[in-house]
């Protein structure tokens, strides 16, 4: 079941075509814990020079997409709601298998720590159940200057 689409997370976070990355969210915990899908595919514009013949997700666009998904947490959190927020650091980032065309991930995010202004996760990108990116994102959440 899926609980937003592409459209109510384009409405909550600032990221459009071609850098919005999460297809759908699958659960949703406001200030907890998300589950989001992003179904890689062979259109992708990286896999043209990541690598010719050999097509492989940039890892720091996984990291990114964790980052959406991330965000879409944090955002959903009711003393964040109409904020914006942006990526302050990746700790322990680890790469543990290659994300290819075809490859649906599945991206696991919980909350570890909310402050006033800033939130910190934990993430997990898995590709069929297996882990291929782990990391540990800090955000800084501030007020929305922009019109979505």
């Amino acid at each position: 079941m899926r609980v937003m689409d592409a459209q109510e997370i384009m409405a909550l976070i600032p990221n459009r075509y071609p850098i919005c990355y999460i297809d759908y969210v699958d659960v949703l915990e406001p200030g907890t814990r998300i589950v989001a899908t992003k179904n890689v595919t062979i259109n992708e514009g990286y896999f043209a020079g990541h690598f010719p013949g050999n097509p492989v997700m940039p890892g720091v666009l996984i990291i990114e997409t964790l980052a959406q998904a991330a965000s879409i947490l944090i955002l959903k959190s009711p003393e964040f709601l109409g904020k914006t927020a942006y990526l302050g650091s990746v700790k322990n980032a680890r790469f543990r298998q290659m994300v290819r065309p075809g490859d649906v991930l599945k991206l696991e995010v919980k909350m570890v720590k909310k402050r006033a202004n800033m939130g910190i996760v934990t993430t997990v990108a898995s590709v069929a159940g297996q882990p291929a990116c782990t990391a540990e994102l800090m955000f800084v959440v501030e007020e929305r200057t922009e019109k979505i």
